[in-house]
């Protein structure tokens, strides 16, 4: 809840600056980042199940904090394209009738995001920013929790799964070197197939509500 008052305010801040021209076309920023992902996790639809899920099972994927980098390349004086690179992990938890249960052990994430943002402010200034594009959230080596293992499952996966992005900031320069401290905010919305399997066999298939909430701090350098 916190994380989402967070991204408005930012957001609001970033519509109530008047925008001028900034003279930035050409220019490239790099960001270094720490990135806090909050992720929903929670069941959509049960569109197969043959281990037998007690009914009012649910589902809530764990928080992490994970470093990443974000490339940005000014298109204009005021519009730039950013993608972002790292690489988080996750377990899925049972709720309701499975509370505490694990139903997904270390599902590692590359969410591969390219936003089109748009920079209010004056070039040297604090300039806010508000963006969106798509996402593709790769999957990597996730398994089946200790509950579903219990109940027969020997592998699990994720489908990778398109999607998209809400995005607002604020850029803060440090000096005039180029340097400047940075606030991400970005809300994701996606749903993702997971499947259990025992031996060759399918035997679970939920669709779920990813949803995080991506929230980074760092340093940009500009050149």
């Amino acid at each position: 809840m916190k994380s989402r008052y967070l991204a408005l305010s930012v957001l609001a801040a970033a519509l109530v600056l008047p925008g001028q021209a900034a003279a930035k076309s050409g220019e490239v920023q790099f960001k270094l980042l720490g990135t806090w992902v909050a992720p929903d996790g929670k069941i959509k639809d049960v569109e197969l199940d043959a281990i037998g899920l007690p009914a009012g099972t649910q589902a809530k994927a764990n928080d992490n904090v994970t470093p990443t980098v974000a490339i940005e390349y000014f298109v204009a004086d005021n519009v730039s394209i950013e993608t972002i690179a790292g690489v988080t992990r996750h377990d899925v938890d049972g709720r309701g009738a499975l509370a505490g249960a694990e139903l997904v052990a270390d599902a590692k994430i590359v969410p591969a995001t390219l936003t089109v943002k748009y920079h209010f402010g004056t070039d040297g200034g604090v300039r806010p920013y508000v963006g969106a594009g798509p996402s593709y959230f790769i999957f990597i080596d996730e398994k089946p929790g200790a509950t579903t293992r219990a109940l027969g499952a020997t592998r699990q996966k994720m489908s990778d799964t398109l999607g998209f992005a809400l995005q607002a900031g604020i850029d803060v320069p440090v000096g005039d070197k180029g340097l400047s401290v940075t606030l991400d905010a970005k809300r994701y919305f996606l749903r993702p197939t997971a499947r259990w399997f025992a031996g060759g066999t399918e035997v679970l298939r939920t669709k779920h509500r990813l949803d995080p909430w991506v929230i980074s701090a760092g340093v940009g350098f500009r050149f």
